[in-house]
Formats: structure tokens, C-alpha cells, sequence
């Protein structure tokens, strides 16, 4: 398995998984014409050809019979070019001393602070390929490459993550708060977000603090709650070092999670080694590893031994990864050494 820049040849593939992905995936539509707008724009973005406002860079994972299995994506800069909208979780107190009375009740705060962070985003694999690790590579592959260019991100990385909704799609959260200002079901909000009309929704919302006692117990029950297809991808990223601190998704409540580019793990342990080709042997440690390309960027993982400043990995690896004995590439061992990290 590969993580590579998307091309416009990957766009029946991308049909398909989009297809498999359903409705709710709003940032991969099943949608020919959309589809291929965005690959077109991910070229230019690979290029160095966009600002990084505009900046949207996908990747799919292919196998080595060469069929797109998987994509993601990592986003420039959100809320540069309009505004990008959170509700950040917060406490009202309330006091009456004279009648013995003290309230802290949450309260949901429309915000605008993640302006200019990066985005993780876009993540889908085939179902019937979420074995072993291809979903750490898919995730992490996008991690490393900001390891290697982080002069295009911003100093943190953010990934808004689904909310929870019922068997239908219906969100809880959206129709105790959302529906009643903007007149229309949750997947029709979903899917104009989808098409980069988030902040006009968000203008038509109350810009008050909202107090969550006066959602439904359904709503409040689902803020800040992933829907349990995205739990892998979240325990994935927790070991990686994001957290919740409290923001969630203006339309599902599903949470906002966040880490400082340096602290992240791939980021901070990954390093720059040169290449050396042999047979690593069945006990050595699985890595993930970048060519240290840009446009022609390919990221895998294998199994590989340090040696000093040079990893020895395998002829089939350096081939996957388009280089040669000498090169130097980005790694770092794809689970976190020194405990036992849960395979995607």
C-alpha cells in the first residue's frame, strides 16, 4: 500500500468510494463534475500554485495492483477566506445567594478561533479494507508529510470530526438547535457545508451563548460524542496527541479535536534517514515512511531497522516509494513505541 497525491485518472475510483461512503460524507460527493473541480485544484495545490488559504491537499491509498482504495486530505488554512465557525463549550455560572441558589450551566459559544489552523480531513477507506494498518497509513501518511513541509501549515492542526446522528442520518443536536434557524433537515445542511457554504448557515444561527439545558436530552447527550464509525480514526489521532478541548461542529456537535503541529508525534520523532536496501528481518518494528517529496510524494509502511542515520528496509518498500540506496527519506515507526497502539 501507497498513500500518493491524487490524479485525475483516480476520478471512477473516487466515484466509487464515494458511493460506499453515502451522503454523509459531504467532502467526497458522488458527484462527477465536483469531484473532479477538486482533484483539478489538489494538482494545483501539489504544485505550488494556490496560497495556503486556498490550499487542499488530497491523497488516496492504492494498493500494488493500483486501485484506489482509500482517501484524505489535510487543509491548508481554514476561516482565511470566510469565516469558519465552532461552538466552543463553556460554563454560565448563576447565583442567588439570598435564595441559596448556584447554577453552572454549559453554554455553547459561536467562536471563530481556529482561524488560519490547518484541517485534517476527508478520511474514508473501503470497508473491506479496514484491516491491519492501512488506516493508521491513511491517516498518519498525512501527518508525516507535514512533518517534512511545515512551512505550508499552520502552527496547529485541528479535525473536526462527525457527530453522532441516528440510522437514518438525522442528528439530534441539529434538530434541537440548527433546524429551527435555518429551515431544513440536517443532511441538507450537511451537504451545503460540504460544498463550502458553512458560513453562511452559520450567519443565519443565534451569534448569543446558547444554554444546553434548553436542548433536548438527546442534544445534549451528543455534544462533543464522535459517531462510532469515526472512533478508530479518533484513537488513532488521541495517540497521536489530539485532544478535545471543548470545541465541537456547529451542525452534529461532533467534537473539534487539536494539537500543536511540534508536539505531535509523527511530527516530533520523525526524522530524516538515508536509505539502504537489505531484508529486514519478521521482529523489526513497523515505519512509516516518506520519499520527502512534494508533487510526487509517496508515503508507505514497512518494516525497516535503524541503523544509525540510514533505515534498511526492503527492494519491494524502496520501489513503492520511488527511490533509490542513498536517498534520504522522512520516518518515524508507525506505532508508538513502548506500548501497544490499537490497529485501524
Amino acid at each position: 500500500m501507497i498513500v500518493r497525491p491524487v490524479a485525475l485518472t483516480d476520478l471512477p475510483a473516487l466515484l466509487e468510494l464515494a458511493r460506499c461512503a453515502g451522503p454523509g460524507f459531504t467532502s467526497l460527493p458522488a458527484n462527477e463534475e465536483r469531484l473532479a473541480h477538486r482533484v483539478r485544484w489538489a494538482q494545483r495545490t501539489f504544485a505550488g500554485q494556490v496560497e495556503r488559504a486556498d490550499a487542499d491537499y488530497l491523497f488516496v491509498l492504492e494498493d500494488d495492483d493500483r486501485r484506489v482504495v482509500g482517501i484524505s486530505a489535510l487543509t491548508g488554512a481554514v476561516g482565511l477566506r470566510e469565516p469558519w465557525y465552532n461552538y466552543r463549550v463553556g460554563v454560565t455560572v448563576s447565583s442567588a445567594p439570598e435564595l441559596g441558589i448556584q447554577r453552572q450551566i454549559p453554554t455553547l459559544f459561536l467562536n471563530n478561533e481556529m482561524t488560519g489552523q490547518s484541517e485534517i480531513c476527508s478520511l474514508f477507506l473501503h470497508p473491506e479494507l479496514r484491516r491491519g494498518h492501512n488506516g493508521r497509513l491513511l491517516s498518519l501518511a498525512r501527518l508525516l508529510f507535514v512533518a517534512e513541509f511545515s512551512r505550508l501549515f499552520g502552527e496547529k492542526l485541528i479535525a473536526e470530526l462527525r457527530g453522532q446522528a441516528d440510522e437514518q442520518g438525522c442528528s439530534p443536536f441539529w434538530d434541537s438547535l440548527g433546524r429551527h434557524f435555518f429551515k431544513k433537515d440536517f443532511s441538507c445542511a450537511d451537504q451545503l457545508s460540504g460544498m463550502g457554504n458553512k458560513s453562511f448557515i452559520a450567519e443565519l444561527m443565534p451569534r448569543q451563548p446558547l444554554y444546553t439545558c434548553l436542548l433536548t436530552k438527546q442534544a445534549q447527550a451528543v455534544i462533543g460524542k464522535a459517531h462510532p464509525d469515526t472512533e478508530p480514526a479518533l484513537r488513532i489521532l488521541n495517540a497521536e496527541g489530539f485532544v478535545h478541548k471543548g470545541y465541537v461542529d456547529i451542525f452534529d456537535a461532533g467534537p473539534v479535536i487539536e494539537a500543536p503541529v511540534s508536539t505531535i508525534r509523527s511530527v516530533r520523532d520523525s526524522r530524516s534517514l538515508s536509505l539502504m536496501i537489505g531484508t529486514p528481518d519478521e521482529q523489526a518494528p513497523i515505519w512509516l515512511i516518506h520519499n520527502r517529496r512534494l508533487e510526487n510524494c509517496r508515503v508507505t509502511s514497512a518494516r525497516a531497522h535503524q541503523h544509525g542515520e540510514s533505515l534498511l528496509v526492503d527492494r519491494v518498500t524502496a520501489k513503492r516509494l520511488q527511490v533509490q540506496p542513498g536517498d534520504t527519506v522522512r520516518a518515524v515507526t508507525l506505532l508508538k513505541q513502548g506500548r501497544h497502539a490499537v490497529a485501524a
